[in-house]
């Protein structure tokens, strides 16, 4: 590409990053990256009853966490700032004013309440309701009167007759026909840009070469191409990348797994995994056999080319077996940092508990269960008598293990035989538990079953000799006295 590659993510701050706007920050990112480019961080903002400085922080802190890091925007600054819409208002009000000046817009000054009314008669006659142009030729005596009655007009573009066509990079020539399209409001009447207008205005100046966004948008382009055109703006090739649906092929909600990309991020899940799963979905490499990509082949191999039309499906399986095999590769350290901040959250450590011993623990029991987890936070829905003394018995585990007649003698032999065991690790508990299985003329399974149950109230897990060393030898004797505390009482 001869010129320099500009593209944008727009995202608007009323609420958390979703897995849609990520995947599309993620194709805009790789774009950028691959042809030497710029990516663009804007802030939709114009919509001030909704948008919050909190909104904004979660989608900076999300785009950070993925690592798509922009290199004009938010916090870094650049040449065509601001990068905030509710701080270029100045601009739409002079660029709105120059299309009134060409003709090419007009003040409407039709209230919600007439605009209804003859939207209704007009659908219950059978019609297709567009803007019917009632204000388009009002003289300047007719727009004075309607000030003095205190109304405050929108200014709506006026469409031209024909078609208008684009070329998506996805789909090739996109025709519409102007007469489906209404002369649709660009400023309204308290002076904030409607999407449409600011979306073009900030393009233009930005200079953004490809629009690269969801095609829920398709219905916006001919608007918009429309106003590049009136300004005499260079138009930027558009591609408009297929939406994210559930597995019930309906749009991506909290039932399919939460559509937030701070979930995962608190749930676990590697940055570099959801990357990964993202830029799988409708991008098709040509490697169907390859699932694993890393960011620098993401770069390398990313097309719009290779993006398909039909519809991504979020399949919350697939996303947990991909993390899965990043989880089994990952330094135990980082794994016990991300745990760490788990338990944080979920109040389940305080600053006094987070010692370096506590640290070397987690490293411990991550480098334990990581094999056996599809996110961090699975260890304490699934294992969480690493970090509480208070775990409850699984009863059926009770009912088939602990109830058994040997089980006191077993679990009181276990006690007297773990207490002087030096060094307490897993090959020599192991030993230590096999022999003495074998000189009483037991199976070892015998003592094995107990005591995984006595230490951690369930009846599977890790390796018990491993999950016994994890947990320390004074752990381990305080639970299976608690145990045969429990066994007493019946």
């Amino acid at each position: 590409m001869s010129e320099t590659v500009r593209v944008r993510f727009a995202p608007s701050p009323t609420g958390f990053l979703h897995l849609g706007g990520a995947r599309t920050a993620l194709f805009n990112w790789a774009f950028a990256r691959k042809y030497g480019g710029v990516f663009v961080l804007r802030i939709e903002d114009t919509d001030l009853s909704r948008s919050t400085e909190e909104s904004v922080r979660v989608i900076l802190e999300s785009l950070r966490w993925l690592g798509l890091l922009w290199d004009e925007g938010p916090e870094v600054g650049g040449p065509y700032g601001p990068y905030f819409q509710s701080q270029r208002l100045h601009l739409y009000r002079e660029y709105a004013e120059k299309l009134l000046q060409k003709g090419l817009a007009y003040e409407c000054f039709c209230t919600p309440e007439e605009l209804k009314e003859r939207k209704e008669r007009v659908i219950a006659q059978g019609g297709s309701w567009r803007y019917d142009r009632r204000c388009l030729h009002l003289s300047a005596r007719e727009r004075e009167a309607f000030r003095r009655e205190g109304r405050k007009p929108v200014l709506r573009f006026r469409i031209p007759e024909g078609t208008t066509t684009f070329v998506d990079m996805l789909r090739g020539d996109v025709t519409f026909d102007n007469g489906e399209l209404d002369d649709f409001v660009i400023l309204k009447s308290d002076g904030m840009p409607t999407y449409n207008f600011a979306c073009v205005v900030d393009d233009a100046l930005m200079r953004i070469t490809h629009v690269i966004r969801g095609d829920d948008h398709i219905s916006n382009t001919p608007r918009q191409v429309l106003l590049y055109e009136a300004f005499g703006f260079p138009c930027p090739q558009f591609a408009h990348i297929p939406m994210i649906l559930g597995k019930d092929r309906t749009r991506l909600s909290k039932r399919h797994g939460s559509p937030s990309v701070t979930y995962y991020r608190d749930m676990g899940y590697l940055p570099e995994a959801m990357v990964n799963y993202l830029a799988r979905l409708s991008w098709a490499t040509g490697e169907e056999e390859k699932e694993i990509f890393t960011r620098e082949e993401i770069i390398e191999r990313f097309s719009l080319e290779q993006v398909t039309k039909h519809a991504a499906v979020f399949d919350l399986d697939k996303l947990n077996w991909m993390n899965g095999v990043y989880l089994r590769a990952a330094n135990p350290e980082r794994l016990a940092g991300i745990l760490i901040d788990i338990l944080k959250r979920q109040g389940k450590v305080t600053g006094e508990d987070l010692t370096p011993e506590f640290s070397a623990y987690c490293r411990r029991v991550m480098a334990l269960m990581r094999d056996r987890i599809r996110y961090v936070a699975q260890v304490l829905e699934e294992a969480e008598y690493f970090f509480t003394e208070h775990y409850e018995y699984d009863p059926q585990a009770v009912e088939s293990v602990l109830f058994e007649e040997k089980v006191p003698e077993i679990l009181g032999t276990s006690y007297e035989l773990l207490k002087d065991l030096e060094p307490f690790d897993a090959a020599t508990i192991e030993k230590a538990i096999r022999s003495e299985a074998e000189r009483r003329g037991l199976k070892a399974a015998q003592f094995i079953h107990p005591l995984r149950v006595a230490v951690s109230g369930k009846k599977v897990g890790p390796g018990l000799f491993e999950l016994l060393e994890v947990l320390g030898k004074e752990r381990v004797l305080a639970r299976i006295a608690r145990t045969l505390r429990f066994l007493e009482r019946g």
